[in-house]
């Protein structure tokens, strides 16, 4: 079966989701819809307040929609389904400073296996070692996470991400608070990682550069409400290299998705 016709690994279907609060309630996603492929790289784009990351926490099953169906390789998420399914890599690397990274790395697949209660688990996790080293960390597996640099953390979270084995990974702005630099040499690594692995990537930046670098689509979206605007199909070669940031093709495509964006707020006007 083709990846075109092959079964969503995400489907979501007039999703709405409404947050209570002393000021009344507040619209933050409406009438979302979006499929995503099996193996796909898709990012989630727009502003602070547009509700990317409510989107992807309901993805996780760690929020409920207030409306609308939201399936995850068939089946609505829970906490208990993702925790098996889908790897959650956040802003902060969220390293327990007591373990080594290497033990940081393996540590879902040890939380599933305590949780499963036949002793074994529905996915096949990577091997922590190997990853590490894809990443760069070959050499600092038995370093404790206050040994690390900021960069070098956020390697050992992905390395997580991956080796829990999940066939979907949904990331949250994890290149946020790294300085230009590193992120430069990130994006490059989680794509060669992800050439290699070909996980479900659902993925979360208010950088255009970032998002057409990295992503198969970029999803644009508009806040008040979150609403989707516009997708844009990312047509670049891959592997994506430095030098094909510096094409014409390249700034077409960010210059397309900052208007996609900047049409969507004239439109809410």
């Amino acid at each position: 079966m083709s990846a075109a016709a092959a079964p969503a690994a995400i489907g979501i279907r007039g999703v709405d989701k409404v947050f209570g609060t002393p000021r009344g309630e507040v619209r933050a996603l409406s009438g979302i819809d979006l499929d995503v492929r099996p193996g796909e790289f898709v990012t989630l784009f727009g502003p602070s307040g547009c509700g990317k990351s409510t989107l992807l926490r309901i993805i996780a099953g760690l929020e409920e929609q207030t409306a609308g169906e939201v399936l995850v390789h068939g089946t609505a998420p829970s906490v208990a389904s993702a925790r098996k399914n889908i790897a959650w890599i956040p802003q902060s690397s969220a390293l327990l400073p007591w373990l080594s990274i290497a033990r940081n790395a393996s540590l879902s697949t040890v939380v599933n296996r305590r949780a499963d209660t036949r002793g074994r688990t529905d996915r096949t996790p990577e091997d922590a070692d190997a990853l590490l080293a894809e990443l760069g960390l070959g050499g600092f597996s038995g370093a404790r996470p206050n040994e690390l640099s900021g960069g070098m953390r956020q390697r050992t979270s992905i390395a997580r991400g991956f080796v829990q084995g999940a066939p979907l990974m949904l990331m949250d702005e994890p290149f946020s608070a790294l300085d230009e630099l590193t992120k430069d040499t990130l994006r490059l690594r989680l794509l060669d990682l992800w050439d290699r692995h070909r996980k479900t990537i659902v993925f979360v930046t208010h950088s255009a550069f970032e998002a057409v670098l990295l992503s198969d689509r970029v999803v644009v979206m508009t806040p008040r409400p979150g609403r989707i605007h516009g997708v844009v199909d990312i047509d670049l070669p891959r592997p994506r290299t430095r030098e094909l940031t510096e094409s014409r093709a390249f700034s077409d495509l960010v210059a397309e998705v900052k208007h996609t964006l900047q049409r969507g707020w004239e439109d809410e006007e």
